[in-house]
């Protein structure tokens, strides 16, 4: 039986999405989860998800963040409005190579240490939010800076187990994997372990039929395999900081419900 990480992205971007993150943990539904530091609700939500994922054993992960409408804790810059600067242009002053390497080194060191202060110890992975950490530039310092401060983690790559002609028919898949090449040669020159497949992308369409969808990510998923997900709860600091909400709501109800062990088993999957 093949053993799967499914992990819930965004612990802390509010109240509502950390509850329901917690409820899955203690249900035994999910066995990952990754931790915005940056977050306004980072330092009241943090306490509860240790001595929730001490008892039950799930990873807990460091979900880098450097795009709007989340601040740094460091000097960093260009800002937006007092912000990180939006996904887009993030991604263009990467793939340009016109950030600062000096002041993206000392914002993640800085969301490491933050992560370290709450829980004890260093993060058992390292991702990205919206894949930053797959971006040019961003990988090489997000890379060095776990090396330095987290050598045991695993970092997230976004590489498809799907072979290249279902992926072609996935734009975002398909950029995922792409990026991913790059970044598991460097991680792997640093002597950093990645997962060895990646899923969980879709186009976050808001009449997504989420229990028919889930299934497909598990096609081809290997041993150690990795889903992301993002199930919540909408309140209104949910609602303040980002637009992915209902579709929150939908998939808590999946995992959750029955259908969610019944497809993972059918897989021949269990969760790590």
């Amino acid at each position: 039986m093949r053993k799967i990480w499914l992990c819930a992205d965004d612990y802390a971007i509010a109240p509502g999405v950390d509850a329901a993150i917690r409820d899955l943990i203690a249900r035994g539904r999910l066995n990952a989860t990754s931790v915005m530091v940056v977050a306004p609700s980072f330092r009241s939500e943090a306490p509860a998800l240790a001595a929730l994922a001490g008892e039950r054993r799930a990873a807990i992960g460091l979900h880098v963040t450097l795009t709007r409408p989340f601040r740094p804790l460091t000097a960093f810059r260009p800002l937006s409005g007092g912000a990180f600067p939006p996904l887009a242009a993030m991604a263009r002053l990467a793939f340009l190579r016109r950030l600062d390497e000096a002041a993206l080194a000392r914002e993640i060191e800085a969301q490491l240490a933050a992560f370290a202060g709450a829980f004890g110890r260093a993060p058992d992975f390292v991702d990205g939010h919206q894949h930053v950490h797959l971006f040019p530039q961003i990988r090489d310092e997000m890379l060095a800076a776990v090396k330095r401060a987290a050598s045991a983690a695993w970092v997230r790559q976004c590489g498809s187990a799907l072979p290249t002609r279902m992926l072609l028919r996935d734009f975002k898949t398909l950029a995922l994997s792409v990026l991913s090449r790059g970044f598991r040669r460097r991680a792997a020159a640093l002597g950093l372990k990645t997962n060895p497949a990646f899923a969980g992308v879709y186009d976050l369409d808001p009449d997504t039929d989420f229990a028919a969808l889930f299934p497909r990510f598990l096609e081809g998923l290997p041993d150690g395999g990795l889903v992301m997900c993002h199930p919540g709860h909408v309140d209104a600091e949910l609602k303040r900081l980002d637009p992915l909400t209902d579709l929150r709501e939908t998939e808590y109800e999946y995992f959750a419900g029955n259908a969610f062990p019944r497809a993972v088993a059918a897989a021949g999957m269990a969760l790590a």
